[in-house]
């Protein structure tokens, strides 16, 4: 990733938090390992809804700048961490199906001009 991941993290109606930054600093790294031309990120944690019957509802939100297609994925939930948790497991799945994909796409590349040999 070409920026710092710590920039890139938005507090919004919830109060910064050193334990939360440096757990998605640490997983913002872990997604470097699926694909490695994430350009920008930027992960945004906010509490936008104060619903009596629901309670308190928290949400996590990722944007992704990959060369290609950008991606972006949110998820709320009661638990902060929780959303976090689900967030960079959803973007975790999505990364590992466009890396399969594109693999795919070369393997079948390769299958053609082999086949035109």
């Amino acid at each position: 990733m070409k920026s710092a991941p710590n920039d890139n993290i938005v507090f919004r109606d919830i109060d910064k938090s050193a334990a939360l930054s440096n757990t998605v600093s640490k997983k913002l790294h872990k997604l470097e390992r699926y694909c490695g031309d994430i350009i920008h990120s930027r992960v945004v944690l906010e509490a936008p809804h104060q619903h009596k019957s629901k309670g308190k509802q928290y949400k996590a939100s990722l944007e992704l700048a990959i060369s290609g297609n950008p991606v972006t994925i949110s998820n709320e939930n009661e638990s902060i961490h929780r959303a976090v948790n689900d967030t960079f497991a959803s973007a975790e799945r999505c990364l590992k199906e466009r890396s399969e994909r594109k693999k795919a796409q070369r393997h079948q590349a390769l299958y053609e001009v082999e086949e035109e040999s």
